[in-house]
């Protein structure tokens, strides 16, 4: 497959220190003296938010040592871009942004846009990304550290580093992150991204193991989400929500969160042509104890008797039986089947 570049924000948020109060700077782990008043509040998180050019998908995934994180910090939009708002999170970013960026404005103009309006902006960590793949961050001064971001440019592997207080943007992806063991959380989602194959959500998936393989957030992992949309890639061409899954609250988030995304893969994502395959009589005689078999404990099976080859009877309780099984968008009628349906179908019967 080749090489697709994609538009990425990493996003870490953490404990923010309130205006005003102490830096912390020359104590260990440079920490302040006490945590701030609203410190139970903020979404503390490194997030990748995605563009992908070949196809126009459009992404979030985000992990947090704070519940739910995918109810608080990924936003996004088929056609218009996508949005992380974290640490103390305001949905206004995500809201007024995606609406902005809806209006023509690059990531940049929206970003800008809505910062100037927000009262409490050093406690706050923002990263967006437009349909045409820009991409900008912002990380406020009252960020614990570690933190810091970077957003890419061509020709330079890990894109382009930014202090506190900066708002940087370039092109497809921008990283950052707060109260990390080190910035090699951001450096090696950025330089994941910039060389990972696949979907757009496998490669956000690659990006947020990146991350924690860096050390991820000081006081460790517990929820995690992941967001793509296309336009009409939801269930059956419904909607555009093309991955939408959260796990709330989980010892190893990510490892959950990539166990869900396979089997959202496998019932949800549509078949790729490479992936179909005749069903010649040697398939369909694998094939035809299965579907004469089944379903279990009902008299009526999907075949009464064999077939010996694809005969519009034996494709007919083929079909009936993959929407029984769930594999809805990857039914056909056409003679073929596709190989990740087929091989999971063989898998949970211990067959080959």
């Amino acid at each position: 497959m080749p090489r697709r570049l994609i538009a990425v924000c990493v996003i870490a948020t953490a404990g923010l220190a309130t205006s005003g109060a102490p830096s912390g700077k020359g104590l260990p782990g440079n920490q302040p003296l006490a945590p701030p008043a609203h410190f139970a509040k903020l979404a503390h998180t490194y997030s990748i938010v995605a563009w992908d050019p070949e196809n126009g998908d459009l992404g979030v995934a985000v992990q947090s040592k704070f519940p739910n994180v995918g109810g608080i910090v990924p936003w996004a939009k088929a056609g218009v871009g996508a949005v992380a708002t974290q640490s103390l999170a305001n949905t206004a970013y995500g809201e007024r942004g995606l609406e902005l960026m809806s209006e023509g404005k690059t990531a940049e103009e929206a970003l800008r846009i809505v910062m100037r309006t927000d009262t409490s902006l050093q406690d706050r960590q923002v990263g967006m990304v437009d349909a045409g793949g820009l991409a900008a961050s912002f990380t406020g001064t009252a960020t614990f550290d570690w933190a810091g971001g970077r957003v890419g440019q061509d020709g330079r592997p890990g894109g382009l580093v930014g202090a506190k207080g900066a708002t940087i943007a370039g092109r497809h992806y921008a990283a950052q992150a707060n109260i990390m063991v080190s910035d090699q959380t951001v450096r090696g989602m950025a330089e994941t991204f910039e060389r990972a194959r696949g979907s757009l959500a496998e490669r956000l998936m690659a990006a947020l193991e990146a991350g924690q393989a860096g050390g991820g957030d000081k006081r460790g992992m517990q929820s995690a989400a992941l967001l793509v949309v296309r336009k009409n890639g939801g269930y059956l061409g419904a909607n555009d929500r093309f991955a939408d899954i959260r796990v709330y609250d989980a010892p190893d988030p990510i490892a959950e969160l990539k166990r869900l995304l396979a089997l959202h893969v496998l019932h949800f994502f549509p078949s790729e042509p490479g992936d179909l395959v005749p069903i010649a009589p040697a398939l369909v005689k694998q094939l035809e104890p299965i579907l004469m078999a089944e379903p279990r404990g009902q008299a009526e099976k999907w075949l009464k008797a064999p077939q010996g080859e694809a005969t519009p009877a034996f494709l007919a309780a083929l079909r009936d039986f993959m929407y029984w099984e769930n594999y809805d968008v990857r039914v056909r009628m056409d003679g073929k089947i596709d190989r990740v349906a087929l091989e999971d179908i063989l898998r949970k019967r211990g067959l080959k």
